[in-house]
């Protein structure tokens, strides 16, 4: 294969770009495609190019540092920057009661976040490809992902980088993955033509992980029944990113009309608490029942994400029952029912009112991953 077809929509030239390499087929196939296209004699990119590698920790050592020479060599082949990140993800893990992939995927994004705040990188690129996509939907479908979670992977992630007052206005920055649209077996083509070399990460045939037995037996026995499923789940990702792109628009002008701060007081107005921790979302029930079904359950959803908690299938028909919107026994459908919701978020229900609020003690909500 003469070039690797990757998207260049996002890339302009003076840019500068970090691609993040790990030593894998994948990282090295766009470092080398990116490194190509920035040389080439015509329609080159045009950017500043340099590399981040981070050495986790988590695989013996011998075998993580074999993997941090041979991309060190790599760049100085291609006379790229490297910057290098040692983390001991297993510690973090522990310390935060966190999945390996979790830690892992954390320290990695946290430092991509320093690159761009450092001014070293105004996007980071990593190799997620195709076929990383389609085992993402179906690990989502899997899960019971709604229509965002089905979105999977983006190809691109707008990074806000907060800064002090003294520091001016906020640094912003991305995450592209312009490799989203290629095959696996076209990277391996394309490496194979230069005869390039790559690191192969022995975890990643051990199917005690979640994404391996999805990549290594549940795709395959899919492939059975549709050889083109890599593709018609990417395809599922792209349009469940479309709907929701739709519903954040009109959510975003609805909302202000149908979710209140605090709750009501004698003689009129609202209470808002100042404590951190104390906030309350209302939504009045004669608002929220004229709303159709898709309408009503994102309504709940962003009342609950508003005080930093994500609902599940469950919990959402749980509030729609408070509300006498749905039927569940174990929920009552009257003035000052009210229901305990994951991880501390409760909801009570007056006769004018649905309200969400934080449990006193309640630990804190999971916060957003890139």
């Amino acid at each position: 294969m003469s070039t690797l077809p990757f998207s260049r929509e996002h890339i302009r030239p003076g840019d500068r770009l970090c691609v993040a390499i790990s030593g894998g087929a994948d990282s090295v196939a766009l470092l080398l495609a990116i490194h190509e296209a920035n040389t080439a004699q015509r329609d080159a990119l045009g950017i500043g190019l340099s590399a981040i590698h981070v050495h986790h920790g988590i695989r013996e050592a011998a075998e993580s540092d074999a993997d941090l020479t041979f991309v060190q060599d790599l760049c100085i082949q291609l006379d790229i920057p490297l910057h290098i990140h040692r983390a001991d993800v297993p510690a973090r893990a522990a310390e935060n009661r966190e999945t390996l992939e979790e830690a892992a995927r954390e320290v990695r994004y946290a430092f991509f976040r320093t690159l761009i705040a450092s001014g070293h990188a105004d996007s980071v690129l990593t190799a997620h490809t195709l076929d990383d996509q389609a085992e993402t939907v179906m690990m989502k479908l899997l899960r019971g992902a709604w229509t965002e979670g089905l979105s999977a992977i983006h190809p691109v992630v707008s990074v806000e980088i907060p800064t002090t007052h003294s520091q001016g206005s906020p640094r912003s920055g991305r995450i592209l993955r312009p490799l989203l649209s290629t095959r696996r077996s076209e990277i391996e083509a394309f490496l194979q033509a230069r005869n390039q070399p790559w690191r192969t990460d022995l975890t990643n045939a051990d199917i005690a992980y979640t994404r391996n037995r999805v990549r290594h037996e549940l795709l395959p026995q899919l492939r059975t029944f549709n050889p083109s499923i890599d593709q018609t789940l990417a395809n599922l990702a792209e349009l469940a990113r479309e709907e929701e792109a739709r519903w954040q628009t009109e959510l975003s002008r609805l909302l202000p009309q149908l979710l209140l701060p605090g709750k009501p007081v004698r003689g009129g107005g609202r209470a808002v608490a100042t404590v951190p921790g104390e906030a309350t979302v209302a939504i009045e029930l004669d608002r929220l029942r004229p709303l159709d079904p898709a309408l009503r359950r994102r309504v709940l959803r962003s009342a609950a994400r508003q005080l930093g908690f994500r609902l599940s299938f469950d919990d959402t028909t749980r509030l729609l029952a408070l509300a006498g919107l749905a039927t569940l026994p174990t929920v009552a459908a009257r003035s000052g029912a009210a229901v305990h919701l994951a991880r501390g978020l409760r909801a009570q229900r007056s006769a004018r009112e649905l309200r969400l609020f934080r449990e006193s003690g309640a630990g804190s909500p999971a916060e957003d991953t890139l």
